[in-house]
């Protein structure tokens, strides 16, 4: 996948009658062929508008858990100092049913019932603050969670904050730091990621040579996502946690082990779990000789002893593969909490990152496995089981939108829970069967929401950004869909300018998504910020063209094997239908878009006729078979293209039919570049070769080049740059 700047997700981002439940439930609005405004509580008269600056003095809200008795929440609000080029998160603690309650608070996520909690500090301004979880201590409840440091070393450690008093305590001192924190619900084992080295290095191989500066390179995989592979690997350590406070010697589960958990480059700690009575872990690996043309990902389980080693260390039995017969994907291992079944997605086609997430079950008791997602055609993320163990929870997008769903494990009936405009992600189950998701929108930032299931109401619980929001005019966002070249339904987002006025005409921005299976939902992005858009007096149209999931699997494969094809036809028929409204200026339209967004933009240059007036590419594909030999996840290109360009003519004509670069006779609008030096994803050439071909040809362009950015572009000042120049750009060409 070409991952986007628009959403984290992972590849890794009984029903026989859902199809048809889901289809019933869809509210109106799904099935309008006319525009439908979603209603805004905060539409108000104020006059400020969004800014590049306004988005990093918003507080982002990050890891979220509620105490197991259900009464008190934690979560993480991050602040970035614009100035220092950096941030800091505080740890809040607040209750959850709050007395402070306030019915109708405008926060802008929706129309549901919304509360305040005042919360307390228990940490601020820590860098790096995550890992929160909550753990029942023989001396007490206490707060596990990462940060920076104090002793030896200040890369970062394990803590535990009593967060009753506050006092918090370093659990771990170990060089090089460590990731991926994890403790048994009872406390007494921890489990965490360290790099270790077990490829020789340079130095090592030639001592006679200190000062040579060189790579020797004998594998692919070299370097992923933004680095260069540096010779260590990923491996999950576990460790007692002793009743007197202190940490025992860790071991390596992965002892020897050339593979990584969790799986690089965007995994978390979702890959490895304690079984409830801390006597089992699961973790997820690949252990595969060409990993950059392998999806194979595997569930292992290591059994640990009730009793201690002699040095006070966890006794281990060595890794089981648990899932080696499923080719793809397997990921995201998840234990009832009675222990009684393991949980965890899979992917069933090997090479396809974007194939149907399949929730697969297994009774630990007989090893009997099923797929408890049978009959649901949509994917399945974040798995999380109730407190009781009779339902697991998770996410899914659905029509433009992310909803929660849950499966009734007794009688396998599966349910939507949630309807209306916002991406849900579900996070934790309470003892009292709500669910506790993050929620967010176009229009507003990520804050916690309490579901209740019985009738799906949705309570916002935070409001981190508010007072901002209660000073900003908003955008409107409306909802439509688009007859297709083929007769099909294109489902579309159009976000107007506050203080909207149809008399008026506005330039048009047609958003280009990336992935290319990454659904254009109610994300709010800090790069590709449709508000942002909307303030600056854009329209925006954002199509969720072929290829994006949400609307059935079919739908999602149809991009693989016709990059060119019908999802650029679906993009010029919704930039068609768009241009044709009175208050758009069809000579004012603009395409943008990043990854798989990028290429769009490139292949509509040289395809698209005298539709656009600017283009704006960030880190697209200019040319498919330099990309091929570049990039680093081959998977994605041999499933997506069919293999390398040169295994046989029918591929290599996919490869000359669907490349911009074949198409750069037709180019004539102008073009701004975008990319990172270490964008290893879609190598930096690709803007290189698309920038040369447009100053060859005299077509005015421009070339924003990242020495020390990626795919994603993550620096607030950076940042702020990168808004001021995509603007610029724009307001040269598509303003009045």
């Amino acid at each position: 996948m070409l991952p986007t700047n628009a959403t984290n997700r992972l590849p890794l981002r009984s029903a026989r009658n859902l199809l048809f439940v889901l289809m019933a439930c869809v509210p109106a609005v799904a099935l309008a062929t006319q525009p439908q405004s979603i209603p805004n509580p905060e539409a108000n008269s104020a006059t400020t508008t969004m800014t590049p600056e306004k988005l990093w003095d918003l507080g982002r809200v990050g890891e979220a858990a509620i105490s197991p008795d259900g009464k008190w929440l934690t979560y993480t609000v991050t602040r970035y100092q614009l100035a220092e080029n950096s941030g800091s998160a505080d740890l809040l603690l607040a209750p959850v049913d709050g007395p402070d309650a306030i019915e109708g608070l405008a926060t802008g996520l929706g129309t549901e019932m919304r509360s305040a909690r005042t919360p307390r500090p228990l940490l601020t301004s820590i860098p790096g603050l995550q890992a929160i979880q909550w753990v029942e201590r023989p001396e007490g409840l206490r707060l596990l969670y990462l940060a920076p440091g104090k002793l030896k070393s200040t890369d970062p450690q394990a803590w535990s904050i009593n967060p009753a008093t506050g006092e918090s305590r370093q659990l771990t001192d170990i060089e090089g730091g460590i990731g991926n924190l994890r403790s048994t619900p009872n406390g007494s084992r921890l489990a965490f990621t360290r790099d270790i080295p077990l490829d020789d290095s340079l130095a090592k191989l030639h001592p006679d040579l200190p000062k040579a500066d060189a790579r020797i390179i004998d594998s692919l995989m070299y370097r992923h996502w933004n680095a260069w592979h540096d010779g260590a690997y990923s491996h999950v350590h576990v460790a007692p946690w002793n009743a007197d406070g202190s940490m025992g010697p860790p071991i390596d589960l992965m002892e020897g082990m050339k593979a990584d958990c969790p799986l690089p480059p965007l995994a978390g700690s979702e890959h490895l779990q304690w079984s409830p009575d801390g006597r089992q872990i699961a973790l997820v690996i690949k252990p595969v000789e060409r990993p950059a043309e392998s999806t194979d990902s595997s569930v292992f389980t290591s059994d640990l002893a009730d009793q201690l080693g002699p040095q006070g260390q966890l006794v281990a039995s060595p890794l089981v593969n648990q899932t080696p017969d499923n080719p793809g994907y397997d990921v995201d291992p998840t234990y009832s909490p009675d222990g009684k079944w393991l949980a965890w997605i899979a992917m069933e086609r090997p090479g396809f990152e974007a194939d149907r997430a399949r929730i697969m079950a297994r009774r630990r008791s007989d090893g009997n496995t099923t797929e408890w997602t049978s009959g649901f055609d949509a994917s399945a993320h974040n798995l999380r089981w109730s407190p009781s163990g009779e339902r697991l929870v998770f996410d899914s997008e659905q029509r433009g939108a992310q909803q929660i769903f849950s499966i009734d494990v007794a009688s396998g009936n599966l349910e939507q829970q949630t309807q209306g405009p916002h991406d849900l992600h579900s996070v934790q189950v309470l003892p009292d069967g709500r669910i506790l998701a993050t929620q967010q929108s176009m229009v507003r930032p990520v804050e916690l929401a309490l579901i209740n299931p019985a009738d799906g109401k949705i309570e916002t619980v935070t409001d981190v950004n508010g007072e901002t929001f209660r000073k900003l005019s908003l955008p409107t966002v409306q909802e439509r869909y688009v007859p297709a070249t083929d007769g099909q339904k294109i489902h579309n987002w159009l976000i107007l300018p506050p203080g909207f006025d149809p008399k008026k005409k506005y330039p048009m921005l047609v958003f280009c998504q990336g992935g290319p299976q990454s659904q254009v939902g109610q994300f709010f992005s800090y790069r590709w910020n449709f508000h942002l858009m909307a303030a600056k007096g854009y329209v925006v149209l954002a199509v969720n063209r072929r290829g994006l999931p949400g609307f059935g699997q079919a739908w999602n494969d149809q991009i693989s094997g016709d990059w060119g094809g019908q999802a650029m036809r679906d993009i010029l028929s919704s930039t068609d239908a768009l241009r044709s409204e009175p208050f758009i200026d069809a000579k004012r339209v603009g395409a943008v878009g990043a990854s798989f967004g990028g290429y769009t933009v490139y292949w509509l240059m040289g395809n698209s006729g005298d539709r656009f007036s600017a283009m704006i590419s960030h880190c697209g594909v200019f040319d498919l078979e330099s990309m091929y030999g570049t990039t680093e996840e081959l998977f994605f290109v041999n499933h997506d293209l069919g293999g390398p360009y040169w295994s046989s003519e029918s591929v290599q004509k996919k490869y000359d039919q669907f490349s911009p670069h074949q198409f750069i006779g037709n180019w004539k609008t102008p073009l701004l570049v975008i990319h990172g030096e270490k964008d290893f994803r879609v190598p930096v050439s690709q803007g290189m070769e698309a920038f040369t071909a447009a100053q060859v040809q005299g077509i005015p362009s421009r070339f924003l080049y990242f020495p020390g950015e990626g795919h994603w572009v993550t620096k607030p000042q950076n940042s702020v740059l990168w808004q001021r120049v995509f603007f610029d750009w724009l307001d040269q060409h598509l303003g009045e």
